[in-house]
């Protein structure tokens, strides 16, 4: 009796706390674990479904021809506060959804706040411009390279009323009016939380030669999977000669 209730004691350890404390090691959230519920909720629903018979509309959407359908939007208000009368159910949401106070206030929309760009490199160690850039600066360099050089961008942003899903970008960069290079990525799926995320882009390098010397254009845009474009920054930068 004791050996069964000392593995449920386990069970109960390594469920909703463990895969909290996971998810925001990582800095994203999934938003599939969202749709999932604790394990002993699981294991209660399961009993009752197979007593009675009855199925239970799974949190967050629908399983449909064995494909996931997300269902309708609900605030983090709503996400919250449903099936509250379960107390373990609730505080689990509460620590997954990051639970701000401030920021609870039925807003469907999600927002993500970009407070600076970053540009870190072997030349230097990093340059970070305040976010939306000043108008006095947008026609300037807004950073300079050598060629050959190993470099990443580096976004600090905030997640404001809602978890934002499938956030990821598109790096476009022109010169002399010719497309030369796109690249695009996937950052993750976040929710609020009062701390702003800090994400570091893939890393490039810059071209060599003499072709490659010189300013570039540049427009980095994000957009999460409802198509929302939550920035598109305009931007110019320079690569010069090693050594």
């Amino acid at each position: 009796m004791e050996s069964g209730n000392g593995k449920r004691a386990e069970e109960e350890e390594a469920g909703p706390s463990s895969l909290i404390s996971t998810a925001y090691r990582v800095g994203a959230i999934n938003q599939q674990q969202l749709n999932q519920k604790p394990r002993e909720v699981e294991e209660d629903q399961a009993e009752q479904e197979e007593e009675g018979g009855e199925e239970e509309e799974s949190f967050g959407g629908d399983h449909k021809n064995g494909g996931f359908v997300p269902g309708p939007l609900l605030s983090l208000k709503e996400q919250i506060e449903r099936d509250k009368e379960d107390e373990s159910l609730r505080r689990w949401k509460e620590k997954l959804l990051g639970c701000l106070e401030s920021d609870i206030d039925g807003q469907l929309d999600p927002e993500v706040k970009f407070h600076s760009i970053g540009i870190v490199s072997e030349d230097f160690s990093e340059i970070v411009t305040p976010l939306p850039v000043d108008e006095h600066h947008s026609g300037r360099n807004l950073f300079t390279l050598r060629e050959g050089s190993h470099y990443q961008l580096k976004l600090k942003f905030s997640v404001l009323h809602n978890i934002v899903s499938g956030l990821a970008y598109s790096n476009t960069v022109w010169k002399g009016g010719l497309q030369v290079d796109q690249s695009k990525g996937m950052l993750g799926t976040f929710a609020p939380q009062k701390e702003p995320y800090v994400y570091a882009l893939k890393e490039d390098t810059t071209p060599s030669g003499a072709l490659a010397r010189g300013v570039y254009s540049a427009k980095l845009k994000f957009e999460d999977d409802d198509k929302r474009c939550h920035m598109e920054l305009k931007y110019l930068f320079e690569i010069k000669k090693k050594g």
